[in-house]
């Protein structure tokens, strides 16, 4: 096992966290320019949804198939082959045309993503030890949100000064390089081997997981969760650039520092569970978030970024503790499960930005504040179906306190 503070350990953790940041770079790149990606391809707002759409549908449709993959294949091979991909699929989008050709390569993105986000925290379960592994999970975890941030505000701001051409190729050229130094510094894996014929076991297990109601419905809470949370953003930018606002790409990107409230309530989620029960917590979230939506309804940009802060706050919160339900109430398979929920996660983004934005069309942030009501309804009435298969008297063991350090650290996988 590799050992804290080992050469072997820095490079393990230097080049995963490398790995994570350049993932959620791209896969976020292109959602702050979706205003300016309608006014470049003359398309609805619900129409240049689907360059975002693609990339998150690819990769949840693909971090299952990808984890089984690694079982045979090795997890290193298929996190380096996703990164080297990455840069590849980039440079084709310069050839897209049309918004067909561009949506095609951004689900290709998805795809290639989703190699190294569905198998690296079990590159570093097997390979470090208990020790290492929860100092490292801190820095990969913080690798996912400065990506996700750094990718939005990148894509905003050059694309706003020089063109999405220029964005991209940046970001083809970032990752290359990226790429080429984590296949180089991360070790190969000395305590997994890779074996072949494990597709039935896992199928088995992902049917068993999907029957599982306490387990099922924690997976749809965090799907709508997330179709709430990151579609809002992407309504609030394309509100921020219209009437009276008028505010240019770049800036608009900033509002997704907000994010970083997230951070905060994500790691609040280890101490709420010691003392209350995880659907409080889950309904605790959901209320704040929607009154974050609400206090967006008013037409100044301080009264915005309240409002996106407490979006975060109570979206990051109430995600971090569905996510542990789903590990704790796995009996079996819980990295498959984990996934499942992931899977589940994405696939809410992809679809909710298609029923957010069209409410914004047809009647602006009003529209948008009753289409996200009654997603928010739904997760109330999850929580309810859910309640019987908690336990009256909420005790955490030791080892539900260790996971829910480490998965309010994997609330940012959004990171998530």
């Amino acid at each position: 096992m590799i050992e804290l503070n080992t050469p072997n350990y820095r490079r393990v953790t230097f080049s995963l966290a490398l790995g994570s940041f350049l993932v959620f770079c791209n896969l976020y790149l292109f959602q702050p320019m979706l205003p300016y990606m309608a006014d470049y391809f003359s398309v609805s707002e619900t129409q240049v949804n689907w360059i975002f759409a693609a990339s998150t549908l690819g990769l949840s449709i693909s971090l299952v198939p990808w984890a089984v993959a690694s079982e045979s294949f090795g997890r290193r091979n298929v996190m380096i082959f996703g990164l080297l991909a990455m840069p590849f699929i980039g440079l084709i989008m310069l050839f897209s045309q049309s918004l067909l050709m561009l949506v095609i390569a951004r689900a290709l993105m998805g795809l290639a993503l989703a190699a190294f986000a569905s198998v690296a925290v079990a590159y570093m379960v097997e390979e470090l030890s208990e020790s290492a592994f929860s100092q490292a999970i801190g820095g990969y975890i913080a690798a996912n949100s400065l990506g996700g941030i750094t990718g939005r505000i990148v894509g905003g701001t050059i694309t706003g000064s020089f063109g999405w051409q220029e964005a991209v190729i940046t970001m083809a050229i970032v990752s290359l390089l990226g790429a080429i130094l984590v296949a180089y510094l991360l070790p190969k894996q000395t305590r997994f081997t890779p074996q072949r014929g494990m597709l039935r076991q896992h199928n088995r297990a992902l049917i068993k997981h999907l029957s599982n109601r306490a387990l099922w419905f924690a997976m749809l809470i965090g799907g709508v969760n997330f179709a709430l949370f990151v579609n809002l953003y992407s309504v609030m930018s394309f509100r921020l650039v219209a009437e009276p606002h008028y505010l240019p790409i770049g800036v608009v990107s900033l509002i997704f520092l907000c994010y970083l409230a997230g951070t905060l309530s994500s790691k609040l989620t280890a101490t709420w569970t010691k003392r209350k029960t995880t659907l409080s917590g889950i309904v605790t979230g959901t209320i704040i978030s929607m009154l974050g939506m609400f206090v967006a309804y008013v037409e100044e940009i301080p009264f915005m970024m309240l409002g996106l802060l407490l979006i975060s706050f109570g979206a990051f919160f109430s995600h971090t503790l569905a996510y542990a339900w789903v590990s704790r109430k796995a009996t079996h398979a819980k990295a498959t499960a984990t996934a499942l929920y992931l899977m589940h996660y994405y696939v809410g983004g992809s679809i909710g930005g298609f029923f957010l934005i069209y409410c914004w069309q047809h009647g602006g942030w009003e529209y948008v504040m009753a289409g996200g009501t009654l997603l928010y309804v739904l997760i109330f009435m999850l929580c309810r179906l859910l309640a019987p298969h908690e336990r009256s008297t909420y005790q955490v063991t030791e080892q539900g306190r260790a996971d829910s350090v480490i998965l309010a650290k994997n609330s940012n996988l959004e990171a998530k």
